[in-house]
């Protein structure tokens, strides 16, 4: 190539941007997911554990350092938050930081099942927007010989106890869980991103910038969010919620 050929292919290069060079696949990676929501803006109110109310969990299951909200996952059990919500967006970031470790979201959770509660336990009713390390299907098929057929480490979304809800398909065999339409989750050690959009009765989740799963005709449509503890330590951070007409 000539120096004339070079200085006009640099020159192009500025003119035309970065972006036009790269090739697909850099594109793809580069690119920000259209619905990577990061919670800030009108509306929007940051959550912390001062928000919460600790159910059935020992003092110091939960608890604050540099704005994390950091749990050891044990007892099994719940922090509340101290009101109740009905159509509302929520954004949380978690990260588990051990093996197969589990946790969840509790959705719209009558008061009634929060009654007499015993610690080790969760609450029987409320939907459930699963947070489980991919380590979880890993130990499963290890331990049953074949991969699971009724959940999975990506962002399902289900009713719990008392709870209703028709699934977005794909749906666990025989259940009201929907799985996710793709598998975006990250390993132990590595935030993810979840987006979830609470609207009449509807629960819609973006699992690290995609829409991956939700349900509609959710019964009940309001109530309390939750925080799980599940037998393995968990940190949240970046809790925000906007409610909505």
């Amino acid at each position: 190539m000539t120096r004339k050929i070079r200085l006009l292919a640099v020159a192009l290069a500025c003119l035309i941007g970065p972006s036009l060079l790269l090739s697909d696949e850099e594109k793809t990676a580069d690119e920000t997911p259209k619905a990577f929501i990061d919670g800030v803006g009108p509306g929007w109110v940051e959550l912390t554990l001062d928000d919460f109310t600790n159910i059935n969990c020992d003092n110091d299951t939960w608890s604050m350092k540099d704005d994390l909200i950091y749990c050891t996952g044990t007892p099994v059990g719940v922090t509340r938050s101290k009101k109740q919500y009905k159509n509302f967006e929520l954004v949380a970031e978690w990260m588990h930081l051990k093996h197969a470790g589990n946790s969840g979201i509790f959705l719209w959770a009558p008061e009634e099942v929060f009654e007499g509660l015993k610690p080790n336990a969760l609450p029987p009713g409320g939907i459930e927007v699963q947070v489980l390390d991919l380590g979880y299907e890993t130990e499963y098929e290890k331990k049953n010989g074949k991969p699971s057929d009724w959940f999975t480490s990506h962002g399902d979304v289900f009713p719990v106890g008392t709870s209703d809800m028709k699934p977005f398909e794909p749906a666990a065999p025989g259940g009201k869980r929907s799985f996710p339409s793709k598998r975006l989750s990250k390993g132990i050690n590595e935030w993810n991103h979840y987006y979830v959009r609470a609207i009449n009765g509807e629960v819609r989740l973006w699992v690290n910038g995609e829409e991956v799963s939700g349900g509609n005709e959710c019964k009940p449509s309001e109530g309390y969010m939750c925080l799980e503890s599940e037998g393995s330590p968990v940190q949240f951070r970046n809790l925000r919620i906007r409610e909505l007409p």
